[in-house]
Parts: structure tokens; sequence; C-alpha cells
């Protein structure tokens, strides 16, 4: 098919397949996301309605490629076939140079790492808790990144441990929004010079900011300060880089959402770096070197779905997996865990590079699992289990190879660190 042979089947897949409700924006040139309002699951909703509607080869390459940004991009890449991506700089470049890369895949993190990064202060350390860090699984085995049962008490103990930095829980589930809006007004009205404000919304509820990801309901943790005009509220954003002013009575608004509860308040000005110590004893506490959270619990959804367990049906499998790429980007913080130890053991940086590879594989074999689960949901062909099943095979042995090399050089790390400690623990073994 030509470029505009495929503009047009898009067209089509979304008025009549997906009935899109915003094909007034639609033209060659409009924004996947910006204008048309199409995150990464609709967009590989498209692909799957491309291949199975109109018979398009929809290779891997172009699943995994985030260089998309128009329909026409789009359409230019389905008709080429894959190509490869532009090559991207990786952080090996400068793993042992200035800190001039980050990583946001957790609002809560983002937001308190933002004070320690303007002190000047190593926050690597902290993102050893996001890879595996808590997802739930609903009663309808649907996988949900929040959930009313998961809170941030973790991160919390940690931080002030690592950094000696108060973090205090100003939000009252036993009061009313009302009560806690009032609070929070409070709290902006008087935060130190050095002090932050975080509080959770619904960003659904924000319509000038950017929802990569499409969600309704999406909670979301961000930071609020007052604005010379009462009328606005100056927002900072640490998770999507973004800062800017808001309408007051907007972002008031998503915060009473009933979708969204929590917030927070420190101040970083006294931060300290983390001692050896703590930085060891918060890797054990959060790393799982025997169990890969998200595989398992993505075994169980499928074949829950493959079993009819509990009613369910192969077609509800897409929405089951509707949240996995908010948890898929999860996996970037073991960039942060990788690079922390290499920059200390002061290992050769052009060994970094080749791990942060296998990272990204780790990302695009769990984004093509999403495409699997959704074809295979759309289909309902149980013949399409078994790659399924295979393709998370794939990943949590990916995973695990991760995981293996990540403790080896903490060991080494722990080893430099205490050689006292290793030294006891070989003679307690040895006896």
């Amino acid at each position: 098919m030509s470029e505009a042979d495929i503009i047009a089947a898009i067209r089509t897949v979304l008025a009549e397949h997906m009935a899109h409700p915003h094909m007034q924006a639609f033209a060659p040139d409009a924004r996947l996301n910006e204008d048309l309002y199409l995150d990464s699951v609709l967009v590989l909703q498209i692909f799957l309605n491309l291949e199975l509607e109109f018979g398009v080869s929809v290779p891997e390459e172009i699943i995994n490629r985030q260089d998309i940004s128009t329909v026409a991009d789009l359409a230019a890449l389905l008709a080429r076939g894959a190509t490869p991506a532009a090559p991207s700089v990786t952080a090996g470049e400068g793993v042992h140079g200035e800190l001039d890369y980050d990583i946001k895949v957790h609002c809560f993190v983002s937001c308190v790492c933002d004070g320690l990064k303007r002190r000047g202060l190593d926050h690597r350390p902290y993102y050893f808790g996001i890879w595996d860090t808590e997802f739930a699984v609903s009663d309808r085995h649907r996988i949900l990144y929040h959930a009313p049962g998961i809170t941030q008490d973790f991160f919390h103990r940690w931080y002030e441990r690592l950094y000696g930095v108060t973090v205090e829980d100003w939000y009252d589930h036993a009061k009313s929004k009302d009560e806690n809006v009032a609070t929070l007004l409070d709290r902006i009205e008087n935060r130190p010079a050095a002090g932050s404000v975080m509080v959770m919304l619904d960003m659904f509820h924000l319509p000038e900011r950017e929802n990569k990801f499409n969600q309704n309901p999406f909670p979301h943790f961000l930071m609020l300060e007052k604005h010379e005009d009462p009328s606005l509220f100056r927002v900072l954003d640490p998770d999507y880089r973004w800062e800017g002013e808001i309408d007051r009575d907007t972002v008031l608004n998503a915060v009473r959402q009933p979708t969204a509860a929590g917030g927070y308040a420190f101040d970083s000005s006294a931060a300290r770096p983390p001692e050896d110590a703590d930085v060891g004893d918060y890797f054990e506490a959060c790393f799982k070197p025997h169990a890969n959270p998200l595989a398992d619990r993505l075994r169980e959804i499928v074949r829950a779905h493959l079993t009819g367990k509990s009613g369910l049906t192969l077609a509800d499998l897409p929405l089951a997996v509707r949240e996995l790429p908010i948890i898929t980007i999860r996996k970037y913080a073991y960039e942060h865990g990788f690079a922390y130890f290499w920059r200390a053991l002061k290992l050769p940086a052009a060994e970094f590079d080749p791990w942060c590879d296998e990272i990204e594989t780790l990302i695009q074999l769990l984004k093509s699992l999403h495409y699997d689960c959704m074809k295979l949901g759309q289909t309902a062909d149980p013949a399409l289990a078994a790659a399924v099943l295979k393709r998370i095979d794939e990943a949590d042995a990916q995973e695990f190879k991760l995981k293996h090399k990540l403790a080896e050089i903490f060991d080494l790390w722990r080893a430099a660190r205490f050689p006292a400690d290793i030294h006891r623990q070989a003679l307690k073994v040895a006896q």
C-alpha cells in the first residue's frame, strides 16, 4: 500500500473500528498525541487493525519505535517497512562524567529527587526501588499501576534515611476533599523558600497538560507554588520535565477528584549525601534476585483469560493489560542502578553501554508482549496463546539476566566498601 492508502486506512480504522472521538483533528500532519489524543496503547490498536483488517505488515521494529510523531510519519514507516531508528545517545557516554541525563519513571520519586538534583546530590541510588515497585492486579485480573492499597510509605521512609530529609504526609484520608484542599492551600501559602508541597491529582482533568498515556483516571503527583496572579498556580511536574502556570480552579478540581488522594511536604535544603551503609541496605531491601513480579503476574493474567476464570474471555485481555506501558517504563530504573555502581567501581565505560542495550531489550520485549496480548484478545484465537506465553518467558529471562549482572557488581561494590564484612562472612561460611 502507498502512504496515501495507509493514511486513508488509518482514518477508516479510527473512525469505524475504534469510534475515535477526535476525528475532527485528523490530517496527515496531525500529531498523534497532542492533536488526536492517541496514546501508545491506541497506536498499538491502530497497528493491530491495519494488520488484521487491511493486511498491512507491521514489523516488530515499528511497534517499538518511539520517534513517530504524526499520522504521516506512521504511514511512511508502514509503507517502506522497518528501518533502523536514529541512533540515540546512551548514558554510557557520560557514565564517569557529569550526570547530564535522567530517567523519569515514577512521579513521587521524581518530585522528591528534584530537590536533590538542585543541590547537586546523586539521586540515582533512590531509583533502586523502582524497577520492581509495587503494582496491583484487580479481582478481574487487570494490571493496575495505582490502586487504593498502594502507598508511598516505602519510598517515604527510605528517602528520610538516605538523604536525611523529613517527608511529611499532610493529606488526611479521614477528612473530606474540601478539608484536604484547605490544608493544601495553607501549605502553599506558607511554603518555606526551599520547601516543596506535593499533591496527587487526576491529570485527566488538566487538559492543558500532556497525558501521553491517555489514562482516565490518571493519578499523578506534582508540586504547586503560589503565583503572583491569585487565579493561577505555578505548577512543577518533574516527572514530565514541565513547569508553568495553570488556572487555580482547574488544578483544585483535579485535586478534588475521587480518583486521586495524597500529599506530602518536604524541605530538601538540608539534604545530605547517603552513607554507603544505607545505600547497601536499601539495595538489599529493594532487590528481588529470584523473582520478577511483573512476569509472574502477567502469566497469571493471561492464563486466567485463557481458562475463563471468573467469567473472563480473551476479549477482556486487552483491557487487562491496558496499563502495562506505565509499569514497563519503570524498568528504565535499572540504568541508574548500573550507573551508580559502575561509577563507584570505575568500571570501563565501554562495557556499560551494552548493558544499557540489554535494558532496552527488556523494554522492547514488554512492548511487543503488549501487542501480542492485544492481538490474542482481538482475534480470540487460542492458537496465539503459546507465542504470548513464550514472550513472557523471554522478558522474564531478560530481566533475570539484568539482575544477575547487577547483583554481581553490587557484590563487587560491597566488597570494596566493606572489606571487613566480606572477610567475616567468608570466615563464617568456612566454619
